[in-house]
């Protein structure tokens, strides 16, 4: 359980800095992260650090897919985990 808690933690963090890295790369016109990368953090569970990376440093929320998808993905983050949890207790 342990591992899960950390596991959430490390990839959260890694959606934040991956919004963070790709704004500033953006405002600088340097090479960018994919979208691709950007959704796949988010999939394995790093939906609320993209989510409040998003927020917090105004990156990609002029994108439905992105201002309306990161959210919802975040909430199934959480549903799944409650769910896991009630199941493993």
């Amino acid at each position: 359980m342990e591992l899960l808690w950390i596991y959430l933690l490390v990839i959260n963090l890694v959606g934040f800095f991956v919004m963070w890295t790709d704004k500033r790369r953006a405002v600088r016109h340097e090479w960018r992260i994919s979208e691709k990368t950007i959704w796949i953090v988010s999939i394995i569970f790093g939906a609320f650090g993209t989510t409040i990376g998003m927020f917090i440093c105004r990156h990609k929320t002029k994108h439905m897919q992105f201002k309306m998808g990161l959210p919802l993905l975040a909430v199934v983050d959480l549903i799944l985990l409650v769910e896991w949890m009630s199941r493993t207790q």
